[in-house]
């Protein structure tokens, strides 16, 4: 494991996923453009990735994000069904396979705003 610590972007990121509330998903394009890239869902990704190896000293819940269609790109990062099963013991309801019904459970970043 990594002792590196993550950069601001990568903090702030997690601190976005980390506010994401049970039973609902957000993409990592809504992410990156909440927090003032537009064009930075990659980056997103990479922070996601790089999650693991972070040592942030808390836990985030990574399988509520998303790509921008509701499928669970990232689930190679978790073992078997595990990001599924975790959005379906939270009620999030999928249209296929793998693709979250996300006009039901999508989480907008500029919510936190209104709190």
């Amino acid at each position: 494991m990594s002792d590196k610590k993550p950069n601001d972007f990568y903090l702030r990121v997690y601190e976005v996923v980390a506010q994401i509330p049970i039973g609902k998903v957000t993409s990592y394009g809504a992410i990156s453009k909440y927090l003032g890239v537009e064009s930075g869902a990659r980056m997103v990704g990479y922070a996601m990735n790089n999650y693991v190896s972070a040592e942030l000293g808390f836990e985030i819940p990574a399988h509520r994000v998303l790509n921008r269609l509701g499928q669970l790109s990232g689930r190679h990062h978790f073992e078997g069904d595990t990001m599924r099963e975790r959005l379906e013991q939270e009620g999030v309801e999928f249209k296929e396979e793998f693709t979250v019904n996300m006009e039901k459970h999508f989480w907008n970043p500029f919510e936190l705003e209104k709190n």
